[in-house]
């Protein structure tokens, strides 16, 4: 007989513990901290997730484990422990279930949020060699320098390193000599400046002046840590909402280009303290990390602007601007935009599909640039629904919500609509999240629009009008086909 063929398969090894059932506990428990992932092998988020988990667990080596479970086979730790829905990723502290995960999703993002779980929430610092490597790093530090262990305000500060742990980088030390070189005398918290966005325009540390408290430090923390001019990425974006932001996006490379990125960044920081007191923050942010977004909100495309930054302003209403002017070295043209900026001559940046020409049936069609005129009128009670073209529920609603149109259509004093929310920009007041979403908007009252929450028949929209209309429903006879 002949030789059977051996056929060889390599498997690439993985660095991603995987437990179950039978093993779950008691490897979990030789750990200080794990990072486990809670998965389906089917579910379509947790195929996503599964090669930067890969990608991360091997960075982490040696640092943090990071593991899985399979909850379609081992439903008993998955229930011990919760899971409802995939992936569900925890954190765990020597066996017990410390907290959930809610970091980035991304290899890199995985890496440094774990980084800062692993060891202590502040690392003791006992030299100055310590002190100069750990503010050496990518990101910013906060230093407590203290004159002995017992210090109350250094129980503080752990107590906020601890609660902090997530977003921030901690150290400390009882020995207040090692800080005497950066103006150090007495009980303090520094927040060392990463080098890499070191300026001459601002100070590379900053100094607490209030003794520490919880509620001073984060405070202290929240106001300084961004700096100026920070690197805005995917992973800190979410902490930078909430404000008026002013964002210079070119090729920032802080692995590679340090002195070009910096180049850049130092002109916008430049005419930035010219408007430092106004209000508006500023960052910048690598182009293509933020190019399908730039694409989407600002109409940017890749030939854009070639080398040079391209300069946005998105505030917290949600108003975007866009500056048409190339980039100038000399920061004239940035000087130009934000003096037009904040005596409000610059034309506001609306994504809108063009409003039909003909919009006289029953359903309104709603676009940003005529949503002023249909649902802010102040004298109509308006039913807005946003959709999106591919969702199945909306296609579902549309022939109901199109018959409440012409059962309504001849109430003068109330409007059926909708608004295709992928095509246009949505107003901030409208917490569109899923589709469809509708809500109600009284005439008088357009500041605060209402969720609509009830079912999706037309006797269903119908009651819920009778009730919440301004004035008595006015029916007509649905039309019929003949």
């Amino acid at each position: 007989l002949p030789e059977p063929i051996l056929t060889h398969v390599f498997v690439a090894a993985s660095d991603v513990l995987e437990l179950g059932d039978s093993d779950f506990d008691y490897t979990v428990a030789e750990y200080e901290t794990v990072l486990v992932e809670f998965f389906a092998p089917w579910c379509g988020h947790c195929q996503q997730l599964a090669p930067e988990y890969e990608t991360a667990a091997t960075k982490l080596k040696g640092t943090v484990p990071l593991a899985k479970v399979d909850c379609t086979v081992n439903s008993e730790t998955c229930g011990r422990f919760g899971v409802n829905g995939y992936p569900t990723l925890k954190i765990f502290r020597n066996g017990e279930d410390f907290a959930a995960y809610d970091g980035p999703r991304s290899a890199d993002g995985i890496v440094s949020y774990m980084k800062k779980q692993a060891g202590p929430s502040s690392v003791p610092l006992h030299n100055e060699r310590d002190l100069d490597a750990f503010v050496n790093n990518f990101e910013a530090s906060v230093v407590g320098f203290f004159s002995g262990a017992d210090s109350s305000q250094m129980a503080e500060f752990l107590k906020v390193s601890s609660a902090m742990r997530d977003s921030h980088r901690f150290a400390h030390t009882a020995d207040l000599s090692l800080g005497l070189k950066h103006g150090v005398e007495s009980d303090t918290v520094v927040l060392f400046r990463p080098p890499r966005l070191n300026s001459k325009f601002e100070d590379s540390l900053v100094k607490s002046d209030e003794a520490v408290s919880t509620a001073s430090l984060r405070q202290f923390i929240r106001d300084n840590v961004f700096g100026l001019c920070p690197h805005l990425t995917a992973e800190n974006r979410e902490n930078m909402r909430g404000r008026d932001l002013l964002v210079a996006y070119y090729n920032v490379d802080y692995l590679r280009n340090i002195k070009g990125t910096n180049y850049w960044r130092n002109r916008v920081m430049k005419v930035a303290t010219q408007f430092q007191s106004q209000g508006l923050s500023y960052a910048v942010a690598n182009r293509a990390e933020f190019q399908e977004e730039l694409e989407e909100e600002f109409g940017l495309g890749l030939s854009d602007g070639g080398e040079l930054p391209l300069i946005t302003i998105r505030n917290r209403e949600g108003h975007k601007y866009s500056m048409q002017e190339e980039f100038t070295r000399d920061g004239k043209s940035l000087e130009r935009f934000l003096e037009d900026y904040f005596a409000g001559k610059l034309k506001r940046q609306v994504k809108s599909e063009a409003a039909p020409e003909n919009n006289d049936g029953p359903v309104k069609v709603v676009v940003a640039d005529n949503f002023e005129e249909i649902v802010n009128n102040p004298s109509k009670d308006v039913l807005v629904e946003f959709y999106a073209p591919w969702c199945g529920h909306c296609k579902t609603l549309e022939p109901k919500y199109t018959e409440l149109g012409e059962q309504l259509s001849a109430d003068t004093h109330i409007v059926i609509a909708k608004m295709d929310a992928t095509a246009n920009d949505v107003p901030t007041t409208y917490d569109v999240q899923g589709f469809p979403t509708i809500f109600f908007v009284p005439a008088g009252q357009k500041d605060q629009p209402r969720k609509y929450e009830g079912g999706r028949e037309v006797n269903d929209f119908l009651n819920y009008l009778k009730e919440e209309a301004t004035h008595p429903l006015v029916l007509g006879t649905a039309r019929e086909d003949l």
